[in-house]
Formats: C-alpha cells, structure tokens, sequence
C-alpha cells in the first residue's frame, strides 16, 4: 500500500505525529511519500519518507496557494497513492483542492484536524472556509479532541473519529540526570512548579504568572519553571520580572523527563489542546498535574489524576496549585492516579496499527486491489 502524507506548518505536536506515523508505516512495509514545506522535512526519521517540498504557506496567499495546489496535484498523480493522509486544516483543504479534477477516482483522502479556531474574526472566517472544504470532500476526517470532531461532524463531515496521538515513552531518568534538572532549576529547596511547552498565547502562560503571583506570599515560596521557547519568550519573562515573581525560564529542553521528575506539581493552563504530550508525560512521571479543562485534556486525564480548573482563571488556577502544594494526600493520591491513569495510555505502536487499518478500510472502500 502506497500512502502520501501531506504538511502545513510542523510547529508542535502536529509535525512529530505525522513523523511518528511516517515511520510506524514504512516500519510496517508500507510506501511512504511526505509532501510539506522544506522545513517539514525535519520531522521525519531519516530513511523514514522520501520527501518532495510543497510550499504550503501557514496563511492565505492565493499565488502561492495555487502553485502549491498544482505542484501537489502532480507529485500525487506520478506517486500514485492509495490514501493520503493530510495534517491540519490548511494541509488538508490543499490536497482536496489538489484532488478535486476526479475526487472519487483517485486516492483516498483522510485529514487529521489537530487544532482548534484561532481567535479573532479574520482568521476564524478562514478557519470555517477550510473546515467546510475538508467536510465536504474528505472520505474521513480524525480529530485530535471530541469537541473538534463534534465541530467537523456539524459542518458535514461523513466520517469522522478520534486521533490518536501518543507522546514517546522514553527510559526513566536516571540520578544523574534529575540531579542535573535539579541543579539548574535551582530551587534551593523550595517547591517547583513546571510547565512545558511552546512559548505561545494558546499555551496561557501569562495567566498562569498571574497565577504565580497568589502565591508570592507562601512560605516557602514555589519557584516557577518554565522550559520551552517560542514567540511569546521575552514577553513572558518582562511579566514575570515586572511582577517580582520567583520564577525560571529554562529555554527549550531535551531533558523533559528529568524535569518532571524533578517537579513537585505540573501546570497546563492552556486555552485549548488536543491530546498533549505534556500531559501524557507528567502522567507516566507520576508528577501531580493541574490542568485547564478544555480538548482532550479531560479525555486523558479522568477526573482522578489531574486538579481541572476553567481555563483563563488565575485565581481557581493558583488555588489548585496550592491545594496540591499544601495537601500531601492530596498529592499522593494524584500520583497514584497519574500512574494508574497511563498504563491505560495508547503507544506508538498503537497508533501506527489504527491508522493502517483506516487506511486500508478507506482504501477497499474505494475499490482499490490490497
């Protein structure tokens, strides 16, 4: 079975997921083609996917998005796919587009929806555009959170699921390792507070300075870290040093693993995710997790092993910090809950076995030889 995949941007969770599956498919013997931005091609495993670029831009540039169009319609058409499987709503939009001259001729077309709508007028109008053209002309559609796939099944989508979209499941850290975290936190003592991820609005990370900021008054005060690096970076720490707060900003990290070792709490206090690996990490860490109640987030957690609060409420969220600060059952029984929670957790492997077998229905459903 040949199958194509399809990028946008790559930023995130989005790129290493359709690496991930490039890789379990080839693994598994399939032909894999991935078409993208040159800059795509950094998610994937060497030998993994050939890679042919296509321009896709991340907004809408209607020269560009017309080359990008016909470039893809031909790369597709002397690859020869059975199905291909597109990331994102501008990706997917792109290759339906691509396909339209004999949509029900040629591949099958599946489309991953990996975020939510973006704010403000313009670019919501946009989002709604793509969403219909995705609804309307691909023969399935995965969401990476039930409420998006409530959303495209409400736009007309015929075929809709679940994504899965596991995080990795590296070694345990070793001693030295959570030392090394430990040393460059340099709480002192004091307890950590971490969060994780790209430096972007949707991750909430100003809200949770002011969060920060309710509990300047504790004794011992929590030091704050946050590991990650993206737009919002120097913004972020101009707050916090505005705000006086006993906080650390680590850049991006690799060590992740160590550093949730090393926590005493998790935060996530983002307006909106899918299925985020910080989540999934600090489960199988075992770290007791506070989270914002929005996506997928409840869907992995339950109600047991993570504090839920609304998202955009400092002040809920700083009380649930300080409740698992100041409550040792509390914590222990979130820890045990978080453990308990990720053995139940989708693997890699898992992911890779649910998308050949939807390609395969998508492909006999089309009539092509298996």
């Amino acid at each position: 079975m040949r199958i194509a995949y399809v990028l946008g941007t790559t930023a995130g969770g989005t790129g290493r997921h359709a690496g991930m599956l490039a890789a379990g498919c080839s693994g598994r013997g399939l032909t894999v083609s991935t078409f993208g931005p040159a800059a795509s091609q950094q998610v994937l495993a060497p030998g993994s996917s050939s890679f042919v670029p296509v321009e896709i831009a991340d907004r809408p540039r209607p020269a560009r998005d017309a080359a990008a169009i016909l470039r893809l319609r031909r790369l597709l058409a002397s690859f020869r796919p059975d199905v291909v499987h597109s990331h994102g709503l501008r990706a997917g939009a792109v290759t339906a587009l691509a396909l339209t001259p004999a949509p029900r001729q040629g591949p099958a077309l599946l489309v991953t929806v990996h975020n939510a709508r973006p704010a403000g007028a313009g670019a919501g109008t946009v989002y709604q555009a793509l969403e219909r053209i995705v609804a309307r002309r691909a023969d399935a559609v995965l969401a990476v959170s039930a409420d998006l796939a409530d959303r495209m099944q409400r736009r007309g989508a015929r075929d809709v699921g679940l994504a899965i979209v596991p995080a990795p499941q590296p070694a345990p850290p070793s001693a030295a390792e959570i030392g090394k975290a430990l040393a460059d936190i340099g709480a002192n003592g004091a307890p950590v507070v971490l969060a994780a991820g790209r430096l972007a609005e949707q991750k909430g990370l100003a809200g949770l300075l002011d969060a920060a900021a309710g509990w300047q008054d504790r004794d011992p005060r929590p030091l704050l870290v946050i590991a990650g690096s993206g737009p919002l970076a120097d913004p972020l720490a101009g707050q916090a040093r505005a705000q006086r707060l006993a906080a650390r900003f680590l850049g991006q990290r690799d060590d992740v693993p160590a550093l949730l070792a090393a926590a005493d709490v998790v935060v996530v206090p983002s307006h909106w995710e899918g299925q985020p690996l910080i989540v999934q990490e600090a489960l199988r860490a075992g770290t007791p997790l506070v989270a914002s109640r929005v996506g997928g987030i409840p869907d992995l957690t339950g109600e047991d092993a993570a504090l839920l609060v609304p998202p955009r409420d400092s002040g809920l969220l700083a009380a649930a910090v300080l409740s698992v600060l100041g409550d040792q059952e509390l914590a222990a029984r979130l820890r045990a809950a978080a453990l308990a929670r990720a053995a139940a957790l989708p693997s890699e492997s898992d992911a890779v076995d649910a998308a050949i077998a939807l390609y395969r229905r998508l492909a006999a459903r089309r009539g092509q030889p298996r």
